[in-house]
């Protein structure tokens, strides 16, 4: 597939097709309203834009990435726009140039496929793939783990605020706590203390609260759904999004670099990566610096290897550049973040005795699959965090027990009460816009089940992102999918890898960048911000209708 500025669209499985409303014409320019007498069909243009010629015969239509974010248009699972600015020779144009300094981060989804391509295991493909990156004079290659760290972090902190605050969960909290206390011989008085002190009371939301890391979700909800359906959507920053402004605002700085003249490129296994970085709430602030300059599918990578000629099997891997350098021997430790001891008690004075959770859906709609993290483990690591510090629920270690809803891609978990009752958490992953649907339709209604979703618009989740390679000859989507979650979970990406509340470079990260815990003023300006309700212009509403 090769890189032009032309409007492309990929063989897409999900049934919202792309959108006759775009904002620019497939057969020339962006134009100004007209009537069908003139055009056939009614093409009104968002304010802001102004007419422009059509464009030559043999020349590409030309999507901005602004042109994309304003359009009500095409909205699917993984928009395979292809987009100025946004490609594998706007990079090699940087590397290129002495004046610019670049710095590529790259996603454990994206090297667990070319792991997979190249027959590598996922950490030697990763180490062939920095000394590749050197090779074309990148100054730095950053494993973008490190930043989804941070994001799970305060994911899991937002959720506890939220929980705490909402009536489900000051009802589950009471429950839970006045068993513990009659089990304890504990007064009344100090139960209610208890739950009164659980979480902060500042910067919470409604329940359910819905990850914010897929932008092809986010930029659906922002379109579609807007106010009705925004306030539900988390705060923090996908990790990208953390990752750009870890190297634009504590790498440069720590390089002594200025990053206007720092190229942030990053690898990312969907397209609609690229129209996340160009969203002006992550340029730097005050500026027009972009934090994240440049996305690249993982197919754009891999076909800069093959125009390069580069065989990964013959190259001598490197390691990654560290983006926090650990403390040396006998130093002190950085406190511990998530206001928890690392025992599974947390800090803040309410503690029940851990105790193993059922998880159970209490849904007859499927079997019992392990939950997949191959989209970043935000269900996962949430629903440990908050088990722990709601509960003082310790959650053995391994996959969790996952109930299958009416399809593979709506996966359910709760937390069931020791005494029995409705469930303490009920968490879901819903992957794919067939089961966004039908979560939007009950979360407008007021009848949605449950207290979290990881929400990801391609079915089967980020592995299998629209920007991802397609199976080998023999192979089926299937053989991939379960490849790779071997290789993403091998990689230390999976169930077993280090969670940010035992991980010393997160906690070092808190202690001397972020000078605050997850969840404080300090982090919520760096690590957080808001999505905007984006107006559906006219032919776009009739064309949904």
């Amino acid at each position: 597939m090769a890189f032009s500025g032309a409007v492309k669209i990929g063989d897409l499985n999900d049934f919202i097709a792309p959108s006759q409303a775009c904002v620019v014409s497939l057969e020339g320019g962006k134009l100004a309203a007209a009537s069908d007498a003139e055009v056939g069909t009614v093409q009104l243009q968002p304010r802001g834009f102004s007419q422009t010629l059509p464009a030559a015969v043999d020349q590409p239509v030309k999507v901005s990435l602004h042109d994309c974010l304003a359009c009500s248009g095409c909205v699917t699972s993984a928009e395979t726009v292809l987009l100025q600015h946004q490609s594998a020779g706007e990079l090699l144009q940087r590397l290129a140039d002495p004046s610019w300094t670049v710095v590529v981060s790259l996603s454990p989804q994206s090297v667990a496929v070319l792991a997979a391509l190249h027959g590598l295991p996922a950490a030697e493909c990763a180490a062939r793939l920095v000394a590749f990156l050197r090779q074309l004079g990148a100054a730095a290659v950053f494993d973008i783990a490190a930043a989804r760290q941070l994001a799970l972090a305060e994911a899991a902190h937002e959720f506890v605020q939220r929980y705490s605050q909402s009536a489900r969960g000051t009802a589950a909290l009471s429950a839970a706590a006045a068993a513990a206390a009659a089990a304890a011989g504990e007064d009344a008085m100090d139960v209610d203390a208890a739950v009164a002190g659980r979480g902060s009371r500042d910067g919470g939301g409604p329940l359910p609260m819905l990850a914010s890391a897929c932008p092809g979700w986010v930029c659906y909800a922002e379109k579609t759904h807007g106010e009705h359906v925004l306030p539900y959507i988390a705060t923090g920053k996908s990790p990208q999004a953390v990752m750009g402004t870890l190297v634009k605002r504590r790498w440069c700085m720590a390089a002594g670099l200025l990053p206007a003249w720092v190229y942030h490129c990053t690898i990312m296994p969907c397209y609609d990566k690229k129209l996340e970085a160009a969203r002006e709430d992550f340029n730097l602030p005050g500026t027009q610096v972009p934090e994240t300059d440049c996305v690249l599918a993982t197919t754009e990578l891999q076909e800069l290897l093959e125009q390069r000629q580069a065989d990964l099997g013959s190259l001598q891997g490197a390691p990654f550049d560290s983006m926090v350098p650990l403390p040396a021997a006998g130093a002190a430790a950085a406190p511990a973040c998530n206001g928890s001891d690392g025992a599974g008690a947390s800090s803040n004075g309410w503690h029940a005795a851990p105790k193993p959770p059922t998880s159970s859906s209490g849904s007859d709609a499927g079997g019992t699959l392990p939950a997949s993290s191959g989209s970043g483990g935000y269900l996962e690591y949430v629903f440990r965090a908050a088990a722990r510090q709601l509960f003082g629920r310790q959650l053995p270690a391994g996959p969790l027990a996952m109930r299958v809803g009416r399809n593979a891609d709506l996966r359910e978990v709760t937390l069931e009460a020791p005494g029995g009752g409705p469930p303490l958490l009920r968490f879901a992953a819903a992957y794919g816009f067939r089961n966004i649907q039908g979560l939007m339709r009950k979360v407008k209604l007021g009848r949605c089940e449950y207290d979290y979703v990881e929400v990801m618009a391609c079915p089967s989740g980020c592995l299998n992102g629209g920007g991802q390679p397609k199976p080998a000859a023999g192979q089926t989507s299937a053989q991939l999918l379960e490849q790779l979650e071997t290789l993403y979970a091998d990689a230390g990406s999976g169930h077993g890898a280090v969670q940010p509340d035992a991980d010393p470079a997160v906690q070092q990260l808190y202690h001397e960048w972020v000078q605050g815990q997850p969840g404080s003023e300090a982090a919520r300006q760096l690590l957080h911000m808001q999505y905007h309700k984006r107006e559906k212009t006219v032919t776009a509403t009739l064309a949904d209708w």
